[in-house]
């Protein structure tokens, strides 16, 4: 056996579905690694396809790919360089697994099968896999390498397992998404496993935006005693090598200590989030860039910053679409936002529209007064003129609604709702003020955008309006939004019934009542939004699954 080790966390941001181009970075990473001396680089779970990859795994012709790429770089490690250690579908006697495949010596060594299929919020593994038994170590150098895959760390089993059967110490390969308070679930469950098997533990998470999910990285070893040894960077591509060795009286396997990156901040993490799954998004599906409405308001203007810090200012287009309704006020704001960010802002002014579609339906409401028919044209012009840049110019509408809007359904399905991504989706309206006044004060590491503030502060503090009607405020339909986004996140992320919402918020029931009400009517305007960055635990979509007919009353 040897008495010291090299190994590398590959902390990568795949595509799904991309194993031509996943292969070729861990080609590169494996090349980094080599170069430092690296006995072993191990990499993220389904690292060579990406996670999630869904329904793409039944498909045989995947399953092809991923193991024609596999036995490739199997027989590149016989170059004497790093072993590797990646995460790949796979296709056995028993069905399609989620594995882990040991590359070495110019073959694939080792197999172990992920045993835990999660199938719960945004996991649907048991759909598409086929579990397999409880882990045993796989052996490299004279190691006993103790590997788990994502899931299996969060129970005891699959550790204990390990240990029973000599695993020198622990490693897991994860495909773990962000949201907020995940980071420290990771670290509980590693110590808990750690302290039970008397192990060190590295864990290897993958970064980057797919779909609606973020991944942020924060790679970490521990040792036995739960301590953390080694952290990588949040929400960037790493390669950290570390080195280890028998220590102690049991010779029990350690990682020397590293210095540690500065810890991340709730809203910088929610901010570094949102950049990071619009980045993805745009640069994964191709899009040129985006273009989006700059109405004066805050939601529209945190959207463009957050746009603007992750794309780039030459790729972000904003247009303002003024009515009879606009106020001066807004006008002004959308322009300095514009000059803030360093972007170009058009204006193209929707009273023509609106005057168009009066003529055209003044026979069919002939008799009827006008009502909140006529404001949703007004958001159905905005939207229908942002659609038609984007298919005339190529860039990607972004939808700026929030989640408090998207709860209660204060959004114009075929208006405001239109786009191709939803940034704030998930972000309640309280948020977007903190996460506006946390931008204004200081630009993050990273940041594609400006430094100093990217909207005027009258933004964040006037009082929120569509502007569809003359001196409307957003709290002539909802509860002021203090109240209204603490009553949803107890009926959303809670799952409170309406008269323990109440209690627990201490706001009268008849206010919850109408809340649930509203969220329950919203549910098929939900059904047709589009995709948006997941940051809470219960996002709408792919977490929050609730029938659109539904008479159950709180």
């Amino acid at each position: 056996m040897v008495d010291k080790i090299r190994l590398a966390l590959w902390q990568s941001n795949p595509t799904v579905g991309d194993i031509a181009g996943n292969l070729r970075k861990l080609r590169a990473a494996r090349t980094m690694a080599a170069a430092q001396g690296v006995d072993l680089l191990v990499g993220s779970e389904l690292g060579l396809l990406g996670y999630a990859p869904e329904d793409l795994v039944l498909r045989d012709v995947v399953l092809d790919a991923a193991r024609d790429a596999l036995e490739a770089l199997a027989r590149e490690t016989a170059d004497g360089g790093p072993a590797v250690l990646v995460g790949t579908p796979w296709r056995l006697p028993e069905g399609r697994v989620n594995a882990a495949l040991l590359l070495q010596e110019g073959r694939i060594s080792g197999v172990v099968v992920k045993h835990r299929l999660p199938n719960y919020g945004v996991f649907d593994e048991m759909r598409v896999f086929t579990p397999g038994p409880l882990p045993v170590p796989v052996l490299f150098r004279g190691l006993r390498l103790g590997v788990m895959i994502c899931e299996d760390m969060w129970y005891p089993e699959p550790a204990r397992h390990l240990k029973d059967h000599g695993a020198d110490f622990l490693v897991v390969m994860n495909g773990s998404p962000f949201d907020l308070g995940k980071s420290g679930d990771r670290l509980t469950h590693a110590r808990a496993r750690a302290g039970e098997t008397a192990l060190s533990l590295m864990y290897v998470n993958q970064v980057g935006g797919q779909d609606e999910l973020v991944f942020d990285g924060g790679s970490f070893v521990i040792g036995a005693d739960g301590d953390v040894d080694v952290a990588a960077p949040q929400w960037d591509e790493a390669l950290v090598v570390t080195d280890w060795a028998p220590t102690g009286p049991v010779k029990s396997w350690q990682c020397v200590p590293q210095p540690r990156p500065r810890p991340l901040g709730r809203w910088e993490e929610i901010y570094h989030a949102l950049c990071v799954g619009l980045r993805d998004y745009v640069e994964k599906n191709r899009f040129p860039g985006v273009l989006l409405g700059l109405s004066g308001g805050v939601d529209s203007a945190l959207s463009a910053a957050i746009a603007v810090d992750a794309l780039g200012p030459e790729r972000v287009r904003a247009v303002m679409m003024p009515s009879p309704y606009t106020s001066a006020e807004s006008l002004e704001d959308a322009a300095a936002c514009a000059r803030l960010l360093g972007i170009e802002l058009e204006t193209i002014d929707i009273t023509p529209a609106m005057t168009a579609f009066a003529t055209m339906l003044a026979p069919a409401f002939a008799g009827r007064a006008p009502d909140l028919t006529e404001e949703n044209i007004q958001s159905r012009a905005r939207g229908l003129t942002l659609m038609a840049l984007s298919n005339k110019l190529g860039p990607m509408v972004l939808s700026t609604g929030n989640k408090s809007e998207m709860s209660v359904g204060y959004a114009t399905l075929y208006g405001d709702m239109c786009g191709g991504f939803a940034v704030l989706k998930d972000v309640y309206k309280t948020s977007v003020f903190a996460l506006s006044r946390w931008r204004n004060a200081q630009r993050p590491e990273g940041s594609l955008g400006p430094a100093g503030p990217v909207m005027p502060e009258r933004v964040i503090t006037k009082p929120p309006s569509a502007e569809l009607r003359p001196d409307q405020k957003d709290e002539d339909s909802l509860p002021p939004y203090d109240q209204l986004d603490q009553v949803l996140q107890l009926l959303i992320e809670g799952q409170a019934g309406v008269v323990e919402a109440s209690q627990r918020s201490k706001l009268p029931q008849d206010l919850v009542e109408r809340v649930w009400a509203m969220l329950g009517r919203a549910e098929y305007k939900r059904r047709q939004a589009p995709p948006g960055v997941k940051i809470t635990r219960l996002a709408f979509g792919r977490d929050r699954r609730y029938p659109i007919t539904n008479a159950f009353p709180g």
